[in-house]
C-alpha cells in the first residue's frame, strides 16, 4: 500500500500524521511511505531524516494519483478532495458529526474515509485511540498555560521570608484530559480539586492525590465513556454549584466535551466575576465553544482581572510529541486495515465499519 503524508494546510496546524519513527516502522511491514516536502518541519521532523527513515520525498505540486492512501492530521480542503480519486483511502480527524458538508465531498468523490474520531472505543482499538492521545498533550499542556500566566507560584515554599501557599487548582472534567492535567497540576505542587458529573470517576482522580468535588449533579455516562449532556434543569444546578465554590480557586481548568455537540456552559460570567483577581481560568473546551461563558475561542481575555486561556487546537501547541503520539496511533489503523501492507477492508470488522465515515465499496481498492 503506497500511502501519501500531506504537509498540513489548516489554520494553526504543526503536527505531521506520520513521524520518521512510524515510517520506518511502516517500512519494514510492507508499506511504501510518500511524504510531501516541508511535511514535518513545524513538528521538528526536516526531510532528511523522513529520507533517512525510508520515505519518498515529493512536492506538494505531484499528482496524488500513484497513492492508495492519504493520512493527515487535519480535515482536507475542497482543494485537496479534488485532486483525490475514487477508491483513495484517507485517515484523519475528519469532523463527521460536526461537518456533514465536508464528509458529502468526500462521499462524492468515491474516497474511503476514515475518521480517527470515531474509532470504537473498545480494547482491541486503545492503540488507535487519537482522541485520547492528543486529549493528553492537551490537559498537560492546559496546566502549564495556566502556571505561565499566574501570578501566584504553584508549589508551596518555606523560606527565610516567611511560607507562600500553593496555588489552588480546580478541574472541571476528569476524561483522559482532565485526569492528565490534575496529574500534571500535583506535580508542579499544587493543591488540586477535580468536579465531574460521573461519580464513577471520582476513584480515579483521588488516586491522582486530587479531591473529589461533590457538587451533588449526577449525570450519565455513554457506551464511549463519555458524559451524557444534562437536562437544562441539572446545567443551572451544576451553574449555581460552581458558581459558589470557583471563588476558592486560583486556577480553573475546564475540559468537558459532548462529542458532535457545543461545549456545555459550566462557569457563567458571574462566577468569573467572583473570583480574585490575578485567577486564570484555562478552557480546553475552546474548540467547541468553551466551557465559560466569557471564554473566545482562539484568545486570550481578561474580565474582571481573571485571565481566560481559550486557545483551539491546544495539541498543536507541543507539535513533536503529539504528532509521536498520533502518528502510532495512525500506524495502528493502517496496519489493521492493510496487514502486511495490503490493504483489506473488511466492513464486518467494528474498527473498519466504526472509523468508516465515507465509502465503503463493494470491493476494496487494491
Amino acid at each position: 500500500m503506497r500511502v501519501r503524508v500531506p504537509r498540513e494546510s489548516g489554520p494553526g496546524e504543526h503536527r505531521v500524521a506520520l513521524t520518521p519513527e512510524t515510517v520506518k516502522k511502516l517500512g519494514s511491514r510492507g508499506f511504501e511511505i510518500v511524504v510531501e516536502r516541508g511535511a514535518g518541519v513545524t513538528a521538528g521532523f526536516p526531510d532528511d531524516v523522513y529520507d533517512d527513515a525510508g520515505a519518498q520525498l515529493v512536492e506538494r505540486s505531484e499528482s496524488v494519483g500513484d497513492a492508495d492512501g492519504i493520512v493527515r492530521v487535519g480535515a482536507p480542503s475542497p482543494e485537496d478532495v479534488e485532486a483525490m480519486h475514487e477508491g483513495l483511502v484517507l485517515v484523519g480527524f475528519l469532523q463527521p458529526l460536526t461537518d456533514d458538508e465536508g464528509v458529502a465531498r468526500l462521499r462524492d468523490r468515491g474516497v474511503v474515509a476514515f475518521a480517527m474520531e470515531s474509532i470504537p472505543r473498545i480494547t482491541r482499538a486503545q492503540s488507535m485511540d487519537a482522541l485520547s492521545s492528543q486529549a493528553t498533550v492537551a490537559g498537560y499542556k492546559g496546566v502549564l498555560l495556566a502556571a505561565d500566566r499566574s501570578p501566584k507560584l504553584f508549589p508551596m515554599m518555606m523560606t527565610a521570608a516567611g511560607t507562600i501557599a500553593p496555588a489552588r487548582v480546580l478541574v472541571l472534567g476528569a476524561g483522559v484530559a482532565g485526569l492528565q492535567a490534575i496529574a500534571t497540576a500535583r506535580r508542579l505542587g499544587a493543591v488540586v480539586s477535580a468536579f465531574d458529573v460521573r461519580p464513577a470517576v471520582a476513584e480515579q482522580v483521588e488516586s491522582l492525590g486530587a479531591t473529589f468535588l461533590d457538587l451533588g449533579v449526577r449525570g450519565e455516562e455513554t457506551e464511549g465513556g463519555y458524559a451524557r449532556e444534562l437536562s437544562p434543569e441539572q446545567q443551572s444546578e451544576q451553574q449555581h454549584a460552581l458558581e459558589a465554590r470557583i471563588p476558592d480557586f486560583d486556577i480553573v481548568i475546564t475540559t468537558a466535551a459532548i462529542p458532535g455537540r457545543p461545549a456545555p456552559r459550566l462557569i457563567p460570567a458571574g462566577a468569573v466575576e467572583s473570583m480574585r483577581p490575578g485567577s486564570v481560568i484555562v478552557d480546553l473546551a475552546a474548540d467547541t465553544g468553551g466551557n465559560c461563558e466569557l471564554t473566545s475561542p482562539g484568545h486570550e481575555v481578561t474580565h474582571a482581572g481573571v485571565t481566560i486561556v481559550g486557545f483551539t487546537n491546544v495539541p498543536s501547541l507541543m507539535p513533536q510529541d503529539a504528532s509521536r503520539l498520533y502518528a502510532r496511533n495512525v500506524a495502528a489503523l493502517l496496519e489493521h486495515l492493510a496487514p502486511g501492507g495490503a490493504l483489506e477492508l473488511d466492513f464486518s470488522d467494528e474498527i473498519t465499519s466504526g472509523a468508516c465515515v465515507a465509502g465503503r465499496p463493494t470491493e476494496a481498492p487494491a
